[in-house]
């Protein structure tokens, strides 16, 4: 029986831009997105993980999901959403809301969940998906963001994450494979980084133990379609089955040009050729614009210049701006300001300058770029650790994230108590 559903990932409701709230840009893709659920009628919507930006978010960013799963339910009562946790997720708070979930047929899986007896409770990972006459259409396999301290010493196959990683696809797999039928399709979906996946400077890296990156060796052939998240581009990895949605908007101005989707896909578990699975590309409108604007400051300025006007009143739908230009003179004290003029009135939010150093005489390869945003906690560790005389380490910045990642999941446990 064919299964219809569509893959997404990586909302990071509540995210701040350069201090500027992304409300509004949230709340025109959920209002498309609600559109192209009641127009196409899926059976499953899949949530690949970052649902929030932050392990503590906003009121208002969680009442954009709630309200969000009230009018999908409203419009399509038989769809249900499954979603797991990412890593700027806290596993704990998304399942705390189970009963609420269950009145929009939806269900979140937060942390890997183990029985009394050290075995990993599959019926918990394992969700079945239904069709609009309750028939079991396909099995959904559910792998949230794997933190090391929860997936770790609970058997001889759990020793270290590698080791854990393997173990807890094979026993998920071999569980799905018994309980599927001919007629059933078989999805994954996990919240991980993958090797081969082209990464964005906006996302938080991702070290497990010493692995960066998992091999996608993990996934069995019997899977028909593996939904990604983490990653924010869409794209494929190595197989067409095998795929991160990407995220529905710009979370950095390195992401200025990707091609926002959901992904559409339909199964036949019946078909034994290249039509069994079928993918339709959903691509979401941008509601706010960026610009990159970069060069030498003349053209900088006859860049701003050219650039559209006409007022936009709503400052939260008004256009971002980045600023990188390259010179070899100290910046003018009033630079800020001359840029501000030369923009259109009221249309435009100058969020980020650099500047780009280029010594007199110099090689392009000699130039120094210089950022005025507040550094990330691995980037100020790494300048911290070279001040002090230190060359770079991979393995010390692995120690250190992992000390970062293990204090996330600390405040994730204080404030599930």
């Amino acid at each position: 029986m064919t299964v219809r559903f569509f893959h997404t990932s990586d909302w990071h409701l509540g995210q701040f831009f350069y201090n500027h709230s992304r409300q509004y840009e949230h709340e025109q893709f959920l209002s498309w997105l609600i559109q192209q659920i009641k127009d196409r009628q899926p059976h499953a919507l899949l949530i690949a993980g970052d649902i929030f930006d932050v392990i503590n978010p906003a009121s208002a960013a969680q009442k954009q999901l709630y309200q969000f799963l009230a009018d999908a339910h409203a419009i399509a009562p038989h769809m249900q959403t499954l979603m797991i946790a990412g890593n700027h997720d806290s596993g704990y708070r998304i399942e705390q809301v189970e009963p609420l979930l269950e009145k929009y047929n939806a269900k979140a899986v937060g942390v890997i969940a183990w029985n009394q007896d050290k075995t990993l409770n599959l019926d918990r990972l394992l969700q079945p998906i239904f069709n609009e006459n309750q028939t079991i259409v396909a099995w959904c396999l559910t792998l949230p963001f794997l933190r090391a301290a929860e997936i770790t010493g609970y058997n001889d196959q759990t020793t270290n994450s590698q080791n854990a990683i393997a173990y807890l696809h094979q026993q998920l797999i071999t569980e799905a494979k018994k309980r599927t039928t001919v007629d059933q399709a078989l999805i994954l979906m996990s919240h991980a980084h993958m090797q081969g996946g082209e990464t964005s400077d906006s996302e938080r890296p991702i070290i497990i133990g010493n692995e960066e990156a998992l091999s996608t060796q993990l996934f069995d052939d019997v899977i028909d379609y593996v939904a990604l998240g983490h990653l924010h581009k869409p794209q494929k990895v190595g197989q067409p089955h095998i795929r991160y949605s990407g995220s529905p908007i710009p979370l950095s101005f390195s992401e200025l040009n990707y091609k926002h989707q959901v992904i559409e896909v339909e199964i036949d578990p019946l078909k034994n050729d290249e039509s069994r699975v079928h993918f339709n590309i959903l691509t979401i409108p941008r509601s706010v614009q960026l610009h990159k604007i970069k060069g030498h400051l003349t053209d900088v300025f006859e860049q701003l210049k050219a650039l559209p006007d006409g007022e936009i009143e709503s400052i939260d739908q008004r256009e971002y701006i980045d600023i990188e230009y390259h010179t070899d003179t100290p910046p003018q004290p009033n630079l800020r300001q001359q840029f501000e003029d030369a923009l259109a009135p009221n249309r435009y939010r100058l969020v980020r300058i650099s500047r780009q150093y280029i010594p007199p005489n110099s090689t392009q390869n000699s130039q120094t770029t210089i950022h005025l945003e507040p550094p990330t906690p691995e980037k100020l560790f790494q300048q911290i650790w070279e001040k002090q005389g230190y060359k770079a380490d991979d393995s010390v910045l692995s120690d250190f994230l992992s000390l970062v990642e293990e204090a996330q999941k600390s405040l994730e446990q204080d404030e599930s108590r």
